[in-house]
C-alpha cells in the first residue's frame, strides 16, 4: 500500500521531490526514501535536478524531483466510428507516439471491423517498440449506449449490424490483451480533459456533435456515467414534439435537428445539390448563408436543451466536439446565446463553452487515458507480484 500511495502522487504530481511525497502520502521520510529507491531502481520513476534559470552555478547541488518513467507503462486507445476504425499508444506521460487510422463500413461489419482493429493495434505496437508486458491494456469506444456493468451493447437503430455482439470478448480474443469498453462521448471528454481544451476541469460536459449526438459528464473530477453506464444518451432528448421519427424510435430527438448528417440533409433538400457534411463545413468557411443558418439553427436546439444540463450539473466548462465542432462560431455563438435565454443567470454565466481541441482524435486520445488512469495501481501490483516471486 505505501508503494501504490507514493506511485500515486508521483502520477499526479510528476517532478515532485522526496520531502513533498512524504507530505501528501502521510509515510515518514525513510519509507519514502526507500520505496522511491526501490522505483528507481526497476525503472519505475526517473530521477531529475530541479534546474532553474535563477539558480547559480556554484549554489550547491539543485533539489532531486521525481517523475513516474514514460516508459513504464502504456496504454491503447481504440476508437470505431461509425466509417472509421482509430488507433492511439500513449506512455504514462500522455505523449502520443502512434497513431494509426482506417476507413472501414463498421456499422454493418463487425467481425471485418474487429479484424481490421487487430491488424492497426498489431502494426502500432510494432511501429512504437512497446514491449506487451508494459501494456496497460485497451481502452475501447464505440458509438453506441453501453452497459457499464454487464457490457451489453444496445445496437438496434445505431450500429445495425451489432446486435449480439460482445466487442469485449471478440477484442480480447485477437489481441491477448485486456480491453476495456466505453462510450465514445464518455471517452472524448476523458480525452479533452487528459489531453485538451478542458485540462484541469472537475465539472464538464462534453457534447459530441457527429452523426449522432451524445454527451459525457465529469463530475468532482470523476467520469459520471449513471447507475448502469448509460448516462449522457443527450441525443435522444425530445426537442420536437411532432419531428422527425429518429433511429431509435422515438420522434423528435435532438439528434434529427443537430446531427450533423441531419443538417447535412436538411442542407441539401433547400439547394437541391448533393451536401454531405465536409461540403456543408466548407460552405460555412466560404460565408454561405444557407449554411450558416443550418448551422446556427442547430446550436440553438443544442444550447436550449444543454440548458437543462447546466442548471442541473452547474458545469464549470462546456466542450462542444465531434465533426460539427468544425463550423467554429457559427455554430459555437448561437449555442451560447441559448444558453444564456433558457439557463438561469447564475449558471449560465459561471459556463465557458469552447470547442474541442483534440478534433477527431478525442475518443481514441480518451480510450488511453481512460487505461492510464489504473497506471499506479497496475504498477503497484505488478512490482508486488515481482518482489514475492
Amino acid at each position: 500500500m505505501g508503494r501504490l500511495r507514493v506511485i500515486e502522487a508521483l502520477f499526479r504530481y510528476p517532478g515532485t521531490g522526496r520531502v513533498e511525497v512524504a507530505r501528501i502520502t502521510g509515510l515518514s521520510r525513510a519509507t519514502v526514501s526507500t520505496l522511491v529507491d526501490d522505483l528507481v531502481k526497476s525503472g519505475v520513476a526517473v530521477e531529475s535536478d530541479a534546474l532553474t534559470e535563477d539558480r547559480a552555478p556554484s549554489s550547491g547541488r539543485p533539489p532531486v524531483l521525481l517523475s513516474l518513467a514514460p516508459g513504464a507503462a502504456y496504454a491503447i486507445g481504440l476508437d470505431f466510428g461509425h466509417e472509421h476504425v482509430r488507433v492511439a499508444i500513449c506512455d504514462l506521460s500522455g505523449n502520443e507516439i502512434v497513431d494509426e487510422w482506417s476507413a472501414a463500413e463498421v456499422d454493418w461489419g463487425p467481425s471485418h471491423s474487429f479484424d481490421l482493429a487487430h491488424s492497426l493495434v498489431s502494426r502500432a505496437i510494432e511501429r512504437s517498440g512497446v514491449c506487451r508486458e508494459r501494456l496497460l491494456g485497451v481502452g475501447m469506444g464505440l458509438a453506441a449506449p453501453i452497459n457499464g456493468i454487464t457490457g451489453e451493447l444496445f445496437a438496434d437503430g445505431i450500429l445495425p449490424g451489432w446486435r449480439g455482439v460482445s466487442p469485449v470478448q471478440e477484442m480480447e480474443r485477437r489481441l491477448g490483451i485486456p480491453v476495456r469498453l466505453e462510450n465514445d462521448a464518455n471517452m472524448g471528454a476523458l480525452g479533452e480533459r487528459k489531453f485538451g481544451a478542458a485540462l484541469g476541469a472537475n465539472h464538464l460536459i462534453y457534447i459530441r456533435l457527429s452523426d449522432g449526438v451524445g454527451a459525457g459528464l465529469i463530475l468532482d473530477g470523476k467520469p459520471y456515467t449513471g447507475a448502469g453506464g448509460l448516462a449522457g444518451e443527450f441525443g435522444h432528448v425530445t426537442v420536437v414534439s411532432e419531428g422527425l421519427i429518429c433511429r431509435c424510435g422515438n420522434r423528435g430527438c435532438l439528434e434529427t435537428v443537430a446531427g450533423s448528417t441531419a443538417v447535412a440533409r436538411l442542407l441539401e433538400r433547400s439547394t437541391g445539390q448533393p451536401t454531405d457534411v465536409h461540403r456543408m463545413l466548407a460552405m460555412v468557411r466560404a460565408g454561405d448563408r444557407g449554411a450558416i443558418r443550418a448551422v446556427g439553427d442547430a446550436g440553438r436546439a443544442v444550447g436550449q436543451a444543454v440548458a437543462v444540463l447546466v442548471n442541473m450539473l452547474n458545469p464549470e466548462l462546456l466542450v462542444v466536439g465531434g465533426e460539427l465542432s468544425a463550423a467554429g462560431e457559427a455554430l459555437l455563438t448561437p449555442l451560447r446565446e441559448a444558453i444564456r435565454l433558457h439557463a438561469v443567470a447564475p449558471s449560465a454565466a459561471m459556463v465557458r463553452v469552447v470547442a474541442g481541441t483534440l478534433g477527431d482524435r478525442a475518443e481514441v486520445l480518451g480510450g488511453a487515458a481512460m487505461l492510464l488512469d489504473q497506471a499506479p495501481e497496475v504498477l503497484a501490483h505488478q512490482l508486488a507480484a515481482s518482489s514475492a516471486a
